[in-house]
């Protein structure tokens, strides 16, 4: 399955959150199927976004779209993000 994986920084996890959550009737439209958010131990505003995707062309056109641009924006991200495109090969069996 396709995944896209997103690393930035934010000014307040707390602020940034619920923007996130709310932008999920965007991303499902898009083709999201969910997926994981972490934090960084160090450093908790900094934010890595897993997410699987139902086709990879979806994922790009939504990666390069003007309205993940403004909701990264209204959402404090404070830095340049990192977006990979990816597609799962199959999982270590340890």
């Amino acid at each position: 399955m396709p995944a896209m994986l997103v690393r930035h920084k934010v000014a307040d996890y707390g602020a940034w959150r619920p923007v996130f959550d709310e932008d999920e009737v965007t991303r499902r439209a898009n083709g999201s199927r969910g997926g994981w958010i972490f934090r960084g131990a160090d450093d908790p505003n900094e934010v890595v976004i897993l997410l699987e995707w139902d086709d990879l062309e979806r994922a790009r056109l939504f990666a390069d779209s003007d309205d993940l641009r403004e909701t990264m924006e209204r959402a404090g991200v404070t830095d340049r993000p990192d977006i990979w495109l990816l597609e799962d090969v199959g999982r270590p069996t340890v």
